[in-house]
């Protein structure tokens, strides 16, 4: 078989076609065709950047508690949302940090950017590390947000990812962005 180059691999849009609009998100239809002529309909989620943020405070991970209607479940995570248009996720982060836990940070990190879905969705996701945190003891909710914070031992939540409420894939992300940081950090 022979290796494809990237030229080959590249598609191009040559039609698109809003089909949902949300206040999270839009869909799209694009008419697309591959380098090699194949064509079909494939369809595009288009959002907004995201943000995850890792709150470090005495030690331990700040999660918030929420319940998530996909899922159908209460879960446990990382701070994290949306980007409001045109805003820089740093910017974001430090909003949403203090926003869902109520935690000001005196330090915010970029551990990495990547897509949460590149088959589907536009957008990317900012993960950063929120350190030497002061507390406001002052939520500040959006008024669909029906959330609580806590504190839980790092190891816990490394040890426990994938089971109970810790199902959340971008959780999974920023857990290994958060391991690479402290592994480079050690070295």
């Amino acid at each position: 078989m022979k290796k494809l180059t990237d030229e080959e691999l590249m598609w191009t849009a040559q039609k698109g076609e809003p089909l949902l609009q949300t206040p999270i998100f839009d869909v799209e239809k694009r008419r697309e065709e591959s380098a090699t002529g194949i064509s079909g309909d494939y369809y595009v989620i288009n959002a907004t950047e995201w943000v995850t943020i890792i709150p470090v405070y005495k030690g331990e991970f700040v999660l918030v508690r929420q319940f998530r209607h996909g899922l159908g479940k209460i879960t446990a995570e990382f701070p994290g949302g949306m980007c409001d248009v045109g805003e820089d996720p740093v910017k974001s982060a430090y909003r949403e940090l203090e926003e869902e836990t109520g935690f000001k940070t005196g330090k915010m990190t970029v551990l990495g950017v990547c897509s949460p879905n590149p088959a589907i969705f536009s957008n990317s996701i900012t993960v950063c590390l929120a350190e030497y945190l002061t507390p406001t003891n002052e939520l500040h909710l959006d008024e669909d947000e029906v959330l609580t914070y806590e504190t839980r031992p790092i190891d816990e939540v490394i040890d426990s990812f994938c089971e109970g409420e810790y199902t959340n894939a971008f959780m999974g992300t920023a857990l290994a962005l958060y391991m690479r940081h402290i592994k480079n950090k050690d070295q």
